[in-house]
This record gives C-alpha cells, structure tokens and sequence, in this order.
C-alpha cells in the first residue's frame, strides 16, 4: 500500500526521560553484589493469583502499565502496517486467549518487521510479535505454540508475581524489566542481547530458578491452550526443536526469544511428554498460515529481484505448497513493477481458489498499482458486500479511493473504521492525510493528534489539539470533546513520568 511513513526516530521529551530511567534502574540494578545475591533461599515460593500481588500491581495497573509502555515502544519501533497478516493474527491470538485462563480480553498485537525469532507479553495485554517468527515456524501450531506461551504470561500474571518475590530477593525492579524489553524490542542484535543477558544475570541462582518456574508453569498453561483450541500440543516441542537448531547453527548468535525464554534438553522432554496422549491424532493445517509465511519472507526481502529469484527457484523445485510460493511470487513481481507476470499467477490461483481472499486481495492491489482505480473499487466492493467491515479490505477501499483522488469518500470510510479500530495508529494516520486532501483542516489536527498520542509523541499531540480547538470554536460539543483529550493527554504524561 502507498502510504507514506510519518518518521519517528527520536523519543519526545516526557519518553525520552522515562527511557533514561529505564537504563539508570537497568544500571544501578548490575551494581547488585553477588554476595546479596547468593543470600536468597534456595527456593522462592510462587504466591497465588488473588492474594498480595493485587495489593502490589492490581490488573487495573497492569492495564495502564502495558497500555503505557506500548506507547513508548511505538515511539521508537515502526510497526509493520499489513493489514491482512494484522488480522491473521489477531484472529489466531484471540482464538487462543478464549481457550486460555486469560481473564481480560482486552489484547494489543504489535508486529514489528524484525527477521530475529522473537515475541513478548507485556504486562496489560501488550503481546509483541517478530515477522522472522514465520520463517522458523514450519506449521501454524508450531507458530500457535509460541502465543500461547505468551498468553500464559499474561494469564499467570508473572509480571506482578515477580514483583512479589521483589519483597525477598533484589530483582530488577519494575523500570529494570520494562527498560530491558524496551531494548530487546528496539535495539535487536548484540544490544538487545546484551541487555536481556544482563537483566537475567543479575539475581543469578535464585532469580534464574525463578524465571525456569516460569517458564515452565508458562509451558504447561500454554500447552493446555493448546489442547482445548484442538490443536497440536506436540508443536511445543517441534518449536522448541527448531530454536535450538537455529541456536547450533548460529554459534553466539541464539535467537533473541532464547534469552527471555531459555530452552533446554529436559524442557523440550517434558513438552513432548506432555503431549504423549495426543500424538496419534490428525490435524488439520490452515493454508492462510503459508500464505502469510510468503508475505513475511518477501516484507523481509530488501532486494525485490532476489526475492523473486529464490520464489521462483523453490517452483521450479516442486516446493511443498506451490500456492503459497506462487502467491509469493506475484506478490514479488508486482513489487517490482512486472505486472503482467503477477497478473497471469494471481489469476491462476484465483481460478484454482476463487474463495480465498489473499488472492483476491492481492489481485485488487495490482489493479491499484497499474493505476485501474475503477477496477479495483469494482472488486472491493463486491467482496465488502460478502464480508462487510472487514478490516484489510477497507484499508485497501481507502487506498484506491485516496489514489483515485475521491478524498471525502476516503475520510468517511477511515472514519468509520476509526471507530471499530480506536488504537491503529496507521487509520488516524491515514485519516489525517485524506481529511487534509478533503479540506478538513481541523479534522486533520484531531486525526494527526489521536496518531502521536498512540506514538507517544504528547507534545506534539497537544500541538494538533490546540489547533483543531480553534476553528471549533463556535461548536460547543467538538470543543468539549478536544478539551477532554487535552485532559487526557496530561494524564498519560503522568503515567509516562511514573514508569
């Protein structure tokens, strides 16, 4: 989709403060001696939900917290905008949180274009998510495995229950943790490593024990995730599997999801044990998870023709799964402007799958791309009539509206969906741009401002919200309505100030 990036490469004063902090309790925390270290009991005592945790961190903070940091985190992470992998794995994920112990439904999925094997919970409901996942998952219940693991987290509150341990060990506090993910997230490589490494090393025997409990409590929830989403419980252990493989391959280089989620011999043992009572049963694969495995893989690709060359090598090799490959490679090909080969691949998979969307889907965005913008609108709107309100569709209608230069039409429509998707950046983003080009000058404020609150950026925020106040002067209910989020965003600045 052709929609142009507003950079954000620098912190704003209130995050890049918090940020600092972060690193000074990570710091001050590697200053710990060894000895006090040494001096914790042998073995920590995991407290049970509903009792002093709640007193420490209650759910409603947690919320807050997470809903926190993710501003923070977009403040210096450009998220990977697809709106079909989007709602792929928001399906996938919340299909999972019912079958979980998670209590609040409230879930943030942020996917951030990284080829590193990596995902995390954040504590609120925050669950991160790395494209390069797709390239070590073989199936989508492998892929499941990991979000599950990751719910689990969440359901257990392990966040707020390490906090209780804080009580008798000295743990990395609450800034230490959060500054640490914040690192991992956004630096990757030997920084990211470095500082989830130095985190862990700091409570030495007693805080490793703690995070094996954890992780193996979080392995057992998750694997009963699993079970009761009827899906393969040995996944676990074939996931795991395959990191360590990658951990073999890659020398020093372990994926980054091993340093916050260690593997071992005897865990991947107890996976598959677990699993023992299952292992006879057939089930079934999702073809969409190879087909977005394919839009991973080409959103990792910086060199198009490379892409299509390896796309191409893995058909003529009779590739398991030739439609996803093939899939890949129109996607390649219109990328790269070869138009007609992407047409003659879309149209012989639509006519092989004519009920698959992605084709359809990628079929309406090479019609955008040569510009047939009537053809495209033609097409969207037959399949929003069969699936009204569905969320990559409309994206791509306001794409093809927006380039047809049907600006009002645009706005109404990423309004609407302002209202079913209120913490997208990219809709107010895209909001913002269509309302300008519609003449909707205090619109453009209010939109801009609900995009660099959702980024962190407040200041700037506030900046819009001044603006829009002003030429809403005479409406009383629109002026309310601005005033409050000026309410709003001193609030989330305290919350800022606070982490």
């Amino acid at each position: 989709m052709n929609i142009r990036y507003l950079q954000l490469k620098r912190p704003y004063p209130a995050l890049k403060l918090a940020l600092v902090k972060l690193m000074l309790c990570l710091a001050l925390g590697l200053s710990l001696s060894l000895a006090s270290q040494r001096a914790v009991a042998n073995e920590i005592k995991l407290p049970r939900l509903g009792d002093s945790v709640s007193g420490i961190v209650s759910k409603r903070q947690e919320y807050q917290l997470g809903r926190t940091w993710l501003k923070a985190f977009r403040s210096r992470v450009r998220e990977h905008d697809d709106p079909l992998m989007q709602q792929y794995l928001e399906q996938l994920l919340y299909d999972l949180a019912t079958y979980s112990d998670l209590e609040d439904p409230r879930l943030e999925l942020v996917i951030v274009n990284n080829a590193s094997m990596n995902a995390f919970a954040v504590p609120g409901g925050v669950v991160g998510f790395h494209t390069g996942v797709f390239a070590f998952a073989e199936n989508e219940d492998q892929m499941a495995s990991v979000l599950s693991h990751e719910l689990a987290h969440l359901s257990q509150r392990h966040f707020a229950r390490g906090l209780e341990a804080q009580r008798t060990s000295s743990m990395v506090t609450l800034a230490g943790l959060l500054g640490s993910l914040v690192l991992a997230a956004t630096a990757g490589g030997d920084a990211g490593m470095a500082a989830i490494t130095a985190t862990q090393a700091l409570a030495l025997d007693s805080r490793l024990r703690y995070s094996r409990s954890n992780e193996q409590e979080a392995d057992r929830i998750g694997l009963q995730t699993m079970e009761r989403a009827n899906r393969d419980p040995g996944a676990v252990a074939e996931m795991f599997e395959t990191l360590l493989r990658a951990t073999r391959y890659s020398g020093s280089r372990p994926p980054e999801f091993l340093l916050t989620h260690p593997v071992t011999e005897r865990r991947i043992a107890d996976a598959r044990g677990r699993a023992m009572a299952n292992s006879m049963r057939q089930y079934t694969e999702n073809p969409e998870f190879y087909l977005m495995q394919s839009r991973a893989l080409l959103a990792l690709r910086t060199d198009t023709n490379k892409a299509i060359r390896e796309f191409q090598a893995q058909l003529d090799n009779n590739i398991h799964r030739p439609e996803a490959v093939q899939y890949g490679l129109a996607l390649a090909h219109t990328r790269a402007g070869n138009y007609k080969q992407a047409a003659i691949l879309l149209d012989e998979l639509i006519r092989n799958d004519p009920s698959q969307l992605c084709f359809h889907h990628a079929g309406i965005e090479l019609s955008i791309a040569q510009q047939n913008y009537p053809q495209a609108l033609a097409k969207l709107d037959n399949l929003l009539r069969i699936s009204p309100n569905n969320y990559p569709l409309t994206r791509l209608k306001s794409e093809a509206l927006w380039q047809a230069h049907r600006y009002e039409q645009a706005s109404d429509l990423l309004t609407d969906l302002s209202r079913i998707r209120p913490e997208d950046p990219m809709v107010w983003y895209q909001l913002a741009e269509v309302r300008g080009l519609a003449g909707n000058i205090s619109g453009v404020h209010q939109a801009r401002a609900e995009y660099f609150i959702l980024v962190g950026a407040f200041s700037r925020a506030r900046k819009q919200l001044g603006l829009a106040v002003k030429l809403v002067a005479a409406d009383f209910k629109r002026s309310a309505i601005i005033r409050q989020r000026l309410v709003d965003i001193a609030d989330m600045e305290e919350r800022i100030e606070r982490l």
